[in-house]
């Protein structure tokens, strides 16, 4: 069973905000968070502009009503630099908005280790085949079937460890990278409650 951790956060006006994760979403190879609130999406959309303007010295990003798009600016590039997208959707049920966060490297990038894994992942299958082929019928012409079938779960293994490496490098921004959702979020609440 999966334990889900809650944070629960309130503004001076004891404005709710519920923040959950699991354990799950924590080893994942782009982690995830959720969080709900009782701002709208429009409101969400306008103050998420408007916080990313005065932050724009530490964060750039792109937002539009359904995704946000946000990456620390910083002095280096590696291919670990993560990107925080926020996808937002309405819970009628509960008249919540629910902002769902995850993190990942540079499309491109996510492509490429995608692509590791598929090409790895295909070519272990076919490995697995000839060999399991061969031994069906007694045949010694491709001896070499099983070990490269290895070769490529080593191949798997190494892409995901890749991409571990490259998230506890960038463990530092992400962390950033949440806060500046998390902050936004109350602070839109807060300049709504003003209003």
């Amino acid at each position: 069973m999966l334990a889900v951790f809650e944070v629960n956060l309130y503004l001076q006006r004891t404005y709710p905000m519920k923040i959950e994760q699991t354990v799950l979403d924590q080893i994942r190879s782009r982690p995830r968070f959720q969080i709900s609130t009782q701002l709208s999406r429009e409101e969400y959309t306008d103050g998420l502009k408007k916080f990313l303007a005065e932050h724009s010295h530490e964060f750039s990003g792109n937002i539009n009503r359904e995704v946000a798009i946000f990456t620390v600016k910083t002095t280096h590039n590696e291919y670990w630099k993560p990107n925080l997208a926020l996808r937002t959707e309405t819970d009628l049920l509960e008249r919540r908005m629910i902002v769902r966060g995850v993190f990942g490297p540079s499309s491109a990038v996510w492509t490429f280790f995608m692509f590791l894994y598929f090409v790895f992942g295909i070519l272990w299958m076919v490995f697995m085949t000839i060999w399991f082929v061969e031994k069906q019928i007694k045949s010694a012409d491709f001896p070499w079937a099983l070990s490269l079938s290895f070769l490529m779960l080593f191949g798997v293994l190494a892409t995901y460890l890749l991409s571990i490496i490259g998230q506890i490098k960038a463990r530092a921004e992400m962390n950033k990278l949440r806060h500046f959702a998390e902050e936004s979020i109350l602070s839109i609440a807060g300049a709504a409650d003003q209003l």
